[in-house]
């Protein structure tokens, strides 16, 4: 192994700390020449504005994993939640597990957990979005790159981008032979097998097959009184396949993929009273295979889902392309849980039964399903490929969506026998036109300016048949209400070349998100609205390589406004959500992004971002917790007053630190893969509570591993662990009955065995 020498160190610190501010790294490659290494970084290139670009020319803040890390993070049983605070302002969280995911960059997301809720932050798989959340926790793998883009994108992409976009595009058919296998075995009997084929079928049709298979054994124990049972929760099988074909013509291409999941396994665990009364902590008797609930057993989630997209691509001359992309997605989920996490609190025969753990003041099993779904999408664009100074993008987009929604309430106490029943029929229209201009002014001068109308219009119905609430005479209620808005987003940006080695960029842009309805009215009597909230933000940066292409520096300043920004007021003292606009969000921050290669054998990445979220509203208050510890001010009908407040889950710090190395050894490559990720206190609701400041969560992952190749065929054996201090917080909670917490995963210990074939 090679030393690292302290000049060299410290060279890298200073072109970071120089890059970040502007300054040019011309200097920085003659001081390096004595010690050039051959290797050097590679140009990532990624798909931002819907052109393939290398990304340190595009002036957006746009973050990729690809390659290794994307491999480690997202292998041996992770869902799409891997990347939460792998990358800068990004964080990723939720309350059913592994099927829907809410996702927050700067700050921004949405804490609602109703299957109809709308998100700041879109999420787009090989050119389709995915809109409903269900459809967000499709299974990682086989997948090419990932892209977070930071910032309103509401211009190309337009679907609800007011926060950011996470894009992924999956490894795609080509007329070479190739594919790969794994296998893994990992903590409580995990056990999770991946694999893809593919080639040619003919000298222009190819094909590619992908296919995931994800088995864990249940290993909770409930060990509530009179409800013991061994091994109940925990535990999933996940299946999933993807089939792909793309025909390649002298000037057409047309790419078809059809992709299917199968999801079997529990909720996500509630644990009640888990949080100390009177501050954050774990209570000290918390074990992790352990829950103490009265119908545990009944808890389970079934999620299935498909979808299909056909891409069509003319080269009209050599000026101009035409895409066609068509896409159709349908999700059903059916998922029942514990959710005040505890047993008792009822009586049966007029005998009270033990409650506990803590204070249960009622019992809430609930339920929510989606068993109709259908999403269509349209999009046709125009993009010129001119040889001068001039070029554009124009295009149409369709967007259709109808969605059934139910929500079950059940009666614990009867052997939970369904006492409340809600339906509600969502179907949103939208469309949108748009086009995007590139001019450069000089060698050093690229401006893009975009505009985009979006017109979007949502129908809704609420049908209450079976209230929970009929002993006290609520009976059923049927609401009907529409929202409907247009817009015109827009956005204006400039990439100024300062060398050869370092990208000045400044950007402002401005979109929406639609309105939004809320009709979950097993314990309401309500269908509230959210009007649209719109962004305008501010950002400008650097991009550059420094150290002869050894090293990569990205660093981002920004400032953005959000009017009527929506905000979902969750629980409070009730089993429902409530919509509410804020008169004004602000956020300001900075990012930075960086890669090293700092010798022949060792590799780094350190990123680093810090976001600042304020709600600026002195009229805007919201029900607070049963039994928790509010901080805010309390206005006279009881509610707290949010002005000041950050935004919940949005953490103020975020980082991640990688380091590898690899040792040729023998006839093979031995590595060694380590990485670290950070993210700062957090408040879980809209209010500020002692109870539910969620803590400080570091984590840290290792892999250590041994490749080699004979002719075809490239093995790896490896072994890893993910939260290797086992460090254990509440990252979830519920605040309506009692302090319920949900609590990020244990430490995960496994070994895998891959082949690729070529």
């Amino acid at each position: 192994m090679k030393s690292l020498k302290k000049t060299a160190i410290a060279t890298i610190i200073n072109a970071a700390l120089l890059s970040a501010a502007g300054t040019s790294v011309s200097a920085f490659a003659a001081e390096e020449d004595t010690a050039k290494k051959s290797n050097q970084l590679e140009v990532i290139q990624v798909t931002a504005r819907k052109r393939v670009e290398n990304a340190q020319e595009v002036p957006v803040a746009v973050s990729a994993l690809q390659g290794d890390n994307l491999d480690a993070y997202s292998s041996a049983g992770m869902d799409i939640r891997f990347m939460s605070a792998k990358i800068p302002s990004l964080s990723i969280e939720s309350s059913f597990g592994r099927s829907f995911p809410r996702f927050y960059v700067r700050g921004l997301g949405n804490t609602d957990f109703d299957l109809n809720a709308s998100q700041p932050v879109s999420l787009v798989v090989d050119e389709v979005v995915q809109e409903n959340a269900i459809l967000k926790g499709f299974p990682v793998f086989d997948v090419e790159r990932v892209e977070v883009l930071r910032g309103p994108q509401g211009t190309l992409f337009g679907r609800n981008t007011p926060a950011g976009l996470v894009k992924f595009d999956t490894a795609k058919p080509s007329q070479e032979f190739e594919g790969y296998g794994a296998v893994s075995y990992g903590s409580r009997g995990a056990v999770d097998t991946e694999g893809a084929v593919g080639g040619a079928l003919t000298d222009r049709l190819s094909a590619r097959v992908s296919l995931l298979w994800q088995d864990k054994d249940d290993y909770i124990d409930n060990q509530a009184p009179g409800f013991e049972a061994k091994d109940e929760q925990g535990g999933y099988t996940e299946k999933a396949a993807r089939i792909q074909f793309l025909y390649e013509g002298d000037d057409f291409t047309a790419l078809l993929n059809y992709h299917t999941r199968d999801l079997d396994g529990s909720p996500i665990a509630f644990r009640a009273n888990v949080i100390e009364a009177g501050s954050n902590d774990l209570v000290d008797n918390y074990e992790h295979d352990v829950v103490y609930q009265d119908a545990a057993s009944r808890s389970t989630q079934q999620v299935e889902s498909e979808g299909a997209s056909l891409k069509l691509e003319w080269d009209i001359s050599d000026e101009y392309t035409l895409t066609s992309i068509s896409g159709w997605e349908s999700a059903e989920i059916y998922s029942r849980a514990d959710i005040d996490g505890g047993y008792g609190g009822y009586t049966i025969d007029d005998v009270a039964v033990d409650m506990g753990p803590g204070v249960i003041p009622f019992s809430s099993e609930s339920a929510d399903g989606i068993p109709d779904h259908d999403q269509l999408t349209q999009e046709l664009r125009l993009a010129s490929n001119f040889s001068g100074d001039f070029n554009y993008q124009v295009g149409l987009f369709y967007f259709d969506e109808e969605l059934t929604i139910e929500n079950f309430s059940y009666d614990t106490a009867n052997n939970g026998a369904l006492n409340g029943y809600v339906q509600q029929q969502q179907d949103t229209t939208a469309w949108a036109i748009f086009g995007s201009v590139d001019y450069v002014f000089s060698d050093k001068l690229k401006v893009t300016a975009g505009l985009r109308y979006s017109d979007d219009e949502k129908d809704f119905s609420a049908d209450r048949t079976l209230s929970p609430l009929s002993v006290f005479g609520v009976g059923p209620l049927f609401i009907e209400k529409e929202v409907s808005d247009s817009h015109v987003s827009w956005d204006l940006s400039a990439n100024y070349k300062v060398n050869e080695d370092v990208n000045w960029y400044s950007r402002v842009a401005n979109t929406f998100r639609a309105p939004s309805l809320q009709g979950r009215i097993l314990f309401g009597d309500d269908v509230t609205t959210a009007d649209s909230e719109t962004v305008t933000s501010f950002e400008t940066g650097i991009k550059s390589d420094v150290l002869d292409g050894q090293g990569r520096v990205n660093a981002t300043v920004f400032y953005y406004t959000m009017d009527d920004q929506q905000l979902t007021a969750v629980g409070g003292g009730a089993n429902f959500n409530r919509l509410v606009n804020a008169d004004k969000t602000t956020g300001y921050g900075f990012e930075l992004d960086t890669e090293w290669v700092l010798s022949d054998e060792f590799n780094a990445t350190f990123n680093l971002s810090y976001n600042k979220t304020e709600i600026k509203d002195n009229d805007l208050a919201v029900a607070v917790c049963a039994q928790c510890t509010v901080n805010d001010p309390i206005n006279s009908a009881g509610l707290a007053v949010l002005d000041g407040n950050s935004l919940p889950h949005a953490p103020e710090w975020i980082s991640n630190f990688t380091l590898r190395y690899n040792k040729e050894l023998a006839e093979g490559n031995f590595f060694a893969l380590g990485d670290i990720s950070y993210r700062s206190e957090i408040n879980m609701f809209l209010y500020e509570s002692v109870e539910f400041e969620g803590k400080a969560l570091t984590e840290v992952g290792l892999r250590a591993g041994y490749e080699w190749a004979e002719g075809d065929y490239e093995y790896q054996v490896s072994a890893f662990v993910r939260n290797l201090f086992d460090e254990q917080q509440v990252i979830g909670a519920v605040d309506f009955n009692n302090n319920t917490g949900i609590v990020n995963e244990e430490r995960y210990i496994g070994a895998e065995f891959k082949v690729n074939f070529f």
